[in-house]
């Protein structure tokens, strides 16, 4: 136990190569599980808004365009977030500061959540939710690239992918939990929706206890200057062209941005879907069938993840990209239950597309990959734009058809194919394919693990260079290293 509680220090340098270049499975193992329990609280969050959505439509008698104003201040945070005070945190300070910022943000927005569910405040749940979103899109900010780059290079595909999938078993339990509580009585709205409240103040207690743990955890901290060791080991780095000439890190902001726009109006649409399309079902049954397509998301990570040990995962990225345009297509002449499927196997699919994106957009940053790993999950904020033109889209066909979100399912389908570019370009652009190949076929953290670690050669030291940014670059600081 003492060597998990520790001396704990909040501020890092960018400017140092430190141990963490080179990180084995082993020693990444503590920390990568203790930032996956992350992953399952903004599951569960996630979850919750999904099926609250629905809710505040009956309870409060408002439209589907004016519910998905819970996604809009959920996911309008993220840019906030990541681009915003949770990046510049990141950049100035490291890691642990963020996820001790985003865990303190996620538990102030749930004590504020209590009382405006209590009182039936749609703006006031509005606002909150706008504050989880900020601590969300933090943790996110920090977490999704610490997966990516704490560990061996060539795993990054792997971890990540197994950590988002407890994102998805939170998602899984959200709905069920919604099921049970919010919908039990539908004599009585109101006061199931009271019933929220309980959840909200469990979650806020839950994550300022978390925030401790995290305080005293000792987390390796990974360095600009670290990933700018990993860039040039693999001849694959970027990081010599100015930021504003990534093209490959603006490609993949874009396809995020596309992609969970669809993924967040599909999912929140889902109760609509359900309830108009398959007859008999209502809001607690929908909630239910909700809870089932989420088992598929999260089941799909499980298995994308296993294959990716087998196959490259930029083809197993290319075949869930293509399956979800394929299937979401139907969903939108078909009704009951093979409607409710063709979104099921949809979801199946979706599963590995947001961390495959983060962890392929990073590949070859170098000394940019904290900042741009914020542009990247800023691509979440189209989570705030899809589903309202979804549900507009549905709006829009009242009267004129049996099932409106079914006809407006069209728009995440076009979404869809706009983040497909993404996925072509990684797969049969040289550009794209040699930086991802690169790092994937690395051995960094594999085979003579620290054999470059600053520490072992300075006898415990940690080599800085203090000259990045005035004159030197970080390549020349690794040259520098290898010759003491």
């Amino acid at each position: 136990m003492g060597k998990i509680f520790k001396r704990n220090v909040l501020k890092h340098s960018d400017k140092q190569r430190t141990r963490a270049a080179e990180l084995t499975l082993r020693e990444s193992i503590y920390p990568l599980c203790l930032v996956t329990i992350l992953f399952f609280l903004w599951g569960f969050s996630y979850g919750l808004l999904d099926t609250l959505n629905k809710h505040f439509q009956v309870t409060l008698n408002i439209t589907r365009t004016r519910s998905s104003g819970l996604q809009a201040a959920y996911f309008g945070a993220y840019p906030l977030a990541s681009l915003g005070h949770a990046n510049w945190l990141l950049r100035h300070y490291g890691y642990k500061i963020v996820f001790i910022w985003g865990l303190f943000l996620y538990g102030v927005g749930s004590l504020i959540a209590w009382p405006c569910i209590l009182y039936r405040s749609f703006g006031g749940f509005c606002a909150a939710i706008f504050i989880i979103g900020n601590g969300l899109g933090s943790l996110e900010t920090a977490a999704n690239p610490y997966l990516t780059v704490c560990g061996p290079p060539k795993y990054a595909e792997i971890r990540i992918n197994l950590a988002q999938a407890f994102n998805g078993i939170g998602t899984v339990v959200a709905p069920v939990l919604g099921s049970y509580v919010f919908f039990k009585d539908t004599a009585d709205n109101v006061e199931s929706l009271k019933n929220v409240q309980w959840v909200y103040l469990a979650i806020a207690c839950f994550v300022f206890l978390l925030a401790v743990v995290f305080y005293f955890s000792p987390i390796p901290e990974v360095t600009d200057a670290d990933m700018a060791f990993q860039a040039q080991e693999t001849s694959a780095g970027t990081d010599h062209k100015p930021f504003i000439k990534q093209w490959r890190l603006f490609h993949a902001t874009f396809a995020q941005f596309c992609y969970t726009g669809a993924q967040v109006a599909i999912a929140g649409a889902f109760i609509n879907y359900a309830t108009e399309t398959r007859p008999g079902t209502d809001n607690a049954t929908g909630a239910q069938l909700l809870a089932g397509a989420q088992g598929c998301f999260a089941f799909g990570r499980f298995v994308g993840a296993a294959l990716m040990k087998f196959v490259k995962p930029r083809y197993i990225f290319l075949v869930y990209m293509t399956m979800c345009i394929v299937f979401i297509a139907p969903s939108i002449t078909q009704r009951g239950n093979a409607g409710i499927s063709m979104l099921f196997v949809t979801l199946f699919f979706e599963s590995i597309i947001f961390p495959t994106i983060v962890a392929l957009g990073m590949r070859g940053l170098g000394k940019y990959s904290k900042r741009g790993s914020g542009f990247i999950v800023a691509g979440v904020s189209g989570g705030a734009v899809v589903p309202p033109i979804l549900f507009a889209a549905a709006d829009s066909q009242d009267g004129k058809s049996d099932a409106p979100t079914a006809v407006a399912m069209s728009v995440p389908l076009a979404f869809f194919i706009a983040a497909w570019s993404y996925t072509l370009c990684v797969n049969f652009v040289p550009a794209y394919t040699k930086v991802v190949d690169s790092f994937s076929t690395t051995k960094i953290g594999v085979e003579n693990a620290h054999a470059h670690d600053p520490e072992a050669q300075t006898g415990g030291g940690v080599l800085a260079d203090e000259k990045i940014g005035g004159g030197a670059t970080q390549n020349e600081t690794v040259d520098t290293e290898r010759k003491v």
